[in-house]
């Protein structure tokens, strides 16, 4: 009899260590998992992640047209641009459409770099637009002057005071480093649309100062790509 209970109570003493021990071996898996999980997504936000690039507009821009019988106007868009991923990525250029009230839209291309005035117009004293290579987690910031296209028949978008609906696009240049799958998972920039109003129109103004006017967000805020 004391030999069963002996055994009795060894077994039940095997089979509480058994309950036991389980348990800390779960434990032991979610804290490996949880840490396998978390080394994973460092490593995909620090190293791994595409470019992604995100543009925020400032809440005022610039506008001149000096010259008469000609398809030229220009307008000084100050802007942000951040690489949200981890890998390099290349500006190659920036495109903007611009529709005024009567559905009339104008087609202008990144000419330039820095503020516009009738005297840098006078002896070209600009900073040419080039191609931006952006590191990962990094932004690059200035002021873009957009020229109109030559091809463009619009004479003047810009005809009178009122609002105006801006298309800014990207053209970017991302970083393939692993070929097929990048290139399967490729996700062009969106375009950012915005509104800017033109409080009052002063041709004078255009050879006078700065030889620009200012056009405002309606909410005199800054314009942010939604993610």
């Amino acid at each position: 009899m004391a030999e069963r209970s002996f055994t009795s109570a060894w077994l039940q003493s095997l089979i509480a260590r058994a309950f036991q021990a389980r348990p800390l071996k779960n434990a032991s898996s979610v804290v490996s998992a949880t840490a396998f999980l978390f080394s994973s997504y460092s490593l995909w936000e620090t190293s791994l992640k595409r470019s992604e690039f995100r543009v925020f507009v400032a809440p005022v821009i610039r506008y001149a047209s000096p010259y008469q019988n000609s398809n030229f106007e220009v307008f000084a868009i100050p802007l942000t641009i951040a690489n949200e991923g981890a890998r390099i990525g290349t500006i190659m250029s920036l495109g903007l459409a611009v529709t005024d009230s009567s559905n009339r839209s104008k087609r202008f291309y990144s000419a330039d770099l820095g503020q516009w005035s009738i005297e840098k117009s006078r002896t070209d004293d600009f900073r040419p637009f080039v191609p931006i290579p952006l590191p990962g987690r990094s932004n690059y910031t200035d002021t873009i002057l957009f020229h109109a296209r030559l091809d463009e028949p619009v004479m003047q978008i810009v005809e009178a005071a009122g609002r105006f609906q801006f298309k800014l696009t990207l053209d970017a240049a991302l970083s393939e480093d692993f070929g097929l799958i990048d290139r399967y998972l490729r996700k062009a920039p969106q375009p950012l649309s915005f509104e800017m109003t033109l409080p009052e129109l002063d041709h004078r103004a255009f050879n006078s100062g700065s030889g620009t006017v200012a056009l405002h967000q309606k909410d005199w805020q800054s314009t942010v790509q939604p993610n």
